[in-house]
């Protein structure tokens, strides 16, 4: 906000130059000067006025600490006025028997990176304590060029009295499950597949299941990272013991922290009065399963590293260490080595994850397991829906000329289409799956062999219309079909027509059709 302290010293020296000024020409210059200044927007939204209307407190600093621009609401919601504090170091501003406590702007300062913070402000009869966001703003070298504190007053949250169960009710449904013997449903229901890379492996899960060695798991986005680490859980020597997921990309990073290492009593405003047990106790003695390792803020991972070397974790608010003994399976479709060279993720967590790593191939370099994977979820979805389903060998080629982005997700949730829309005959059209992988029917009819086909229409007239010459072409196409069909429903099967169809287009077509095969119906 430097453009509003220039702004607005320039105006307060050309008020006093107005107030010095005798002459009415110059004066109503300088007041349309003065009135132009006073636009301060872009855009046409005025920024001060916006800020300056919001029931958040907002208080911004330089890079060095010093308040430039408190708004509005900064005043009314803890008396402190800008008098009090622009142009001040925020530093000199803190202490008990100064302005306010706490607050989050000093930890931006030495950080650059956002935080969340208490802050308990002094200048009203009570004390008032309220919750502070701290946000840097850097300049495009990189540098810090100011902090933005946004907080509101702690009793100001009664307004969210009626939403409060609502709120409980989504934080704690981000808690993840705690995977044991008695709930072993929870698991994928394995590998499939047996060629080249996915053997592979396989092997190596034989190897490396039963010991303690931590294991990275990168890969797509849905080709089975959660699969491989539930096959490993399954195939260790934990496997009667704790199986906890936590995926990192799911939980907001200020909540993960307490997540993950829980929190002892009155650590914190809100937190829970007993304290909370963290999912690393959670899975003590067991398996932690980290989902989107790569997702995890900067702060975090330094945090987790110590936990992994040392084994040892202590509660936010707590002073005792807690000892651990837990395997870790960590999973991820970034390139981890590529976010370690730009900064984004640190080197010493990735090699202390990357024990073991296992990359998990993608569903277009396993082409040899399609035909398995789809049997697999035929299977799956049949007994869901009760009902039959099969694919044809041509629909199986169909779908290896297809690159799978989705990968195997993708493949499952198109099988359950499939057997949705089957309508209980067992199959769907060529064209409909060739339309859903958005496949180029002409390449795909060219590439299929050639079969007996019926034979062109015989005895059309020259000049005969086009509505003739259909009818005469689905006349011969149901003689054809029905010469070698004992029945009719042998018939529709080659035509992918109802029985009931076929009996209509052969009285619509007066088709001689023996009175012995009609008893087949």
């Amino acid at each position: 906000m430097d453009q509003y302290v220039a702004i607005r010293d320039t105006r307060i020296a050309l008020q006093k130059l107005i107030a010095s000024v005798q002459d009415q020409h110059l004066v109503t210059a300088l007041n349309g000067i003065d009135r132009a200044l006073a636009v301060f927007h872009d855009r046409g939204i005025d920024f001060k006025e916006v800020t300056d209307h919001l029931d958040d407190s907002l208080l911004i600093t330089d890079a060095d600490g010093i308040v430039l621009y408190i708004n509005l609401a900064y005043t009314k919601n803890t008396g402190i006025t800008e008098e009090d504090v622009l142009g001040k170091d925020i530093h000199q501003l803190i202490g008990t028997d100064k302005l306010f406590t706490g607050g989050a702007v000093c930890s931006v300062l030495e950080g650059k990176k956002q935080v969340f913070r208490l802050s308990t402000t002094y200048k009203t009869e009570q004390p008032l304590m309220g919750y502070v966001v701290g946000t840097p703003l850097f300049r495009p070298d990189g540098s810090l060029r100011q902090v933005v504190a946004c907080s509101r007053p702690i009793p100001s949250l009664r307004s969210l009295q009626d939403d409060f169960e609502t709120f409980v009710h989504e934080v704690n449904s981000l808690k993840p499950k705690s995977i044991n013997k008695e709930s072993a449903k929870e698991l994928s229901e394995g590998m499939v597949g047996r060629y080249g890379s996915l053997e592979q492996i396989g092997v190596l899960i034989d190897h490396v299941a039963p010991t303690d060695a931590s294991i990275l798991i990168t890969g797509e986005s849905g080709v089975g990272k959660e699969v491989i680490a539930d096959e490993i859980y399954r195939r260790s020597l934990r496997n009667d013991k704790p199986y906890v997921k936590i995926n990192c990309a799911s939980i907001p990073a200020h909540l993960l922290e307490s997540e993950l290492f829980g929190y002892e009593k009155g650590a914190f405003t809100g937190a829970n009065t007993k304290g909370k047990i963290g999912l690393f106790e959670y899975a003590n003695n067991g398996t932690l399963m980290l989902d989107e390792i790569g997702d995890m803020s900067m702060d975090l991972q330094v945090k987790l590293l110590r936990a992994i070397q040392s084994q040892e974790i202590t509660r936010i608010g707590g002073t005792k260490p807690i000892r651990l003994n837990i395997r870790f399976l960590a999973l991820t479709n970034a390139d981890l080595k590529k976010k370690v060279a730009e900064g984004g993720f640190r080197q010493d967590l990735y090699y202390r994850l990357n024990v073991i790593p296992i990359r998990v191939p993608p569903l277009r370099e396993r082409q040899q397991d399609l035909e398995a994977l789809c049997d697999h979820f035929i299977d799956r979805f049949s007994r869901k829906y009760s009902r039959s389903f099969h694919l044809t060998q041509r629909q199986l080629d169909y779908m290896k000329e297809y690159s799978w982005p989705g990968n195997i997700r993708e493949l499952e949730n198109l099988i359950e289409y499939l057997v949705l829309c089957s309508s209980g005959i067992g199959q769907v059209g060529d064209e409909m799956l060739a339309g859903l992988l958005n496949l180029d029917k002409g390449v795909l009819l060219a590439e299929e062999p050639r079969k007996p086909m019926v034979p062109a229409v015989q005895g059309l007239e020259e000049e005969i219309d086009f509505n003739a010459a259909v009818c005469a072409y689905e006349k011969q196409l149901l003689e054809y079909a029905l010469h070698g069909s004992s029945t009719l429903q042998e018939a529709g099967k080659k035509l992918n027509l109802h029985a009931s169809t076929v009996c209509r287009k052969i009285k619509q077509y007066q088709i001689e059709y023996g009175r012995q095969k009609r008893r087949g119906l």
